[in-house]
């Protein structure tokens, strides 16, 4: 890598027939421009006033004529180039400079000593030479400690093939389904968030020191990888789903929807059944909101409970498989006939939780018990025919039973 200071006065990179039209202050390490109105202002105050302001790096990406990519500094070139264009003003308090009045005053009201003062301001640039990728977002990084970059903004930077696999799932069909925009890169951030879950294959804890880990492990990603493959399959099925920009996947719901088909591409024969999932989900949706809004003494204490894990601490092991779970046997209990893929004896953890939600934890089988109501810890999932004589393993085949009366139906 190659370093020169040069100053630039602001006359040349600040109309719009300058060098500007050669500078690309969206690179995509970067992230979007965060700056408010009155940071700009008194960026702009500071210029006019003669003081110094920040140096900027570019990385120069071109020649004849040189053309840049901007390291650091683009808030600052931003804010410069919306007050020449007239974007916002000086603010309405602002003190005079010497006898010039400065509140309110735009870039062609100022007086023309003051304007040919900011005209001839010059900006030290640290022009980077004979770098590449990883070079510069490690860079990036350092300039940026200390300031305000969000967690998946310095992701956005780090290097390797994880960073390149994320960026490119933003650019999957699903993304223009969601709800939220892609403001700071929350779409990389919850693009992330699958990736991490995916490589667990359950869910697990997808904060911001998780990724760091997931991206610094695994460099070198490979797309074409069984997880890799598999995260564009579960996105197309979502994408499939959801066919137009639905206000109900939020970024909770999406993650949670994606461990549900996750867990259901993985465990059950689903696909000939017809299930219609997006009027499914819609239709959860529209319990939960009617749920927030009775009374606590009057709602459903699960529904309370779901409420506060979609309410705190979203991205939690225990949160996501709460929802997860919650989610899944709202789906079993609507769709009973979904079987397992290889039809096993064994009923999962999401048919297991569907039939005793169903079956209001009585005891179905009567032999014993006259349908006792059993705990969690103590109870048995029944075949309502068995396995043995061709039973399925579904939510619609299966019963709660008492350990009493199913091991007295066993000896019959």
């Amino acid at each position: 890598m190659q370093i020169n200071k040069r100053p630039i006065p602001l006359v040349s990179l600040a109309p719009a027939n300058s060098m500007r039209a050669r500078i690309d202050t969206n690179p995509e390490f970067q992230r979007p421009a965060v700056w408010t109105v009155s940071q700009k202002q008194l960026l702009i105050d500071t210029i006019l006033r003669g003081y110094d302001i920040p140096k900027m790096y570019w990385r120069r990406i071109g020649t004849g004529p040189d053309r840049y990519e901007v390291v650091d500094g683009q808030q600052r070139l931003r804010a410069i180039w919306g007050f020449v264009d007239g974007d916002f003003r000086l603010p309405s308090n602002a003190e005079p400079i010497t006898d010039h009045v400065l509140a309110d005053v735009s870039y062609l009201d100022l007086p023309d000593d003051l304007r040919m003062q900011f005209d001839t301001y010059s900006v030290d640039v640290v022009v980077l030479d004979d770098t590449d990728g990883d070079e510069v977002r490690e860079m990036f990084l350092r300039l940026q400690n200390g300031t305000s970059l969000k967690a998946q903004e310095k992701r956005n930077a780090m290097p390797g093939q994880m960073r390149e696999f994320v960026r490119n799932l933003t650019q999957h069909s699903f993304f223009t389904r969601v709800a939220f925009q892609n403001r700071r890169f929350a779409h990389d951030h919850v693009a992330a968030q699958l990736v991490c879950l995916e490589l667990a294959g359950a869910p697990v804890n997808i904060k911001d020191a998780d990724l760091n880990r997931m991206y610094r492990s695994n460099e070198n990603f490979n797309a074409m990888s069984v997880e890799g493959r598999s995260i564009n399959r579960r996105l197309n099925f979502l994408s499939e789903i959801f066919t137009e920009r639905t206000p109900e996947l939020e970024r909770y719901n999406v993650i949670a929807l994606y461990c549900v088909f996750a867990e259901l591409q993985r465990s059950y024969a689903f696909a000939n059944l017809g299930i219609d999932f997006e009027a499914w989900f819609l239709n959860f949706e529209e319990t939960r909101r009617a749920q927030e809004g009775l009374d606590e003494d009057v709602g459903s204490a699960e529904w309370v409970t779901y409420k506060e894990k979609i309410s705190h601490s979203t991205d939690a092991e225990e949160s996501i498989r709460y929802r997860t779970d919650f989610l899944m046997r709202n789906l079993l209990i609507q769709y009973p006939d979904i079987s397992l893929r290889d039809n096993q004896r064994e009923f999962t953890h999401s048919q297991r939780l569907a039939i005793f939600r169903r079956d209001r934890q009585i005891c179905q089988l009567h032999i014993v018990c006259e349908g006792i109501r059993v705990d969690w810890d103590n109870w048995h999932c029944d075949h309502i025919v068995s396995h043995a004589n061709g039973g399925p393993t579904t939510v619609a085949n299966g019963q709660v039973a008492c350990p009493a009366c199913n091991l007295a139906k066993g000896s019959n």
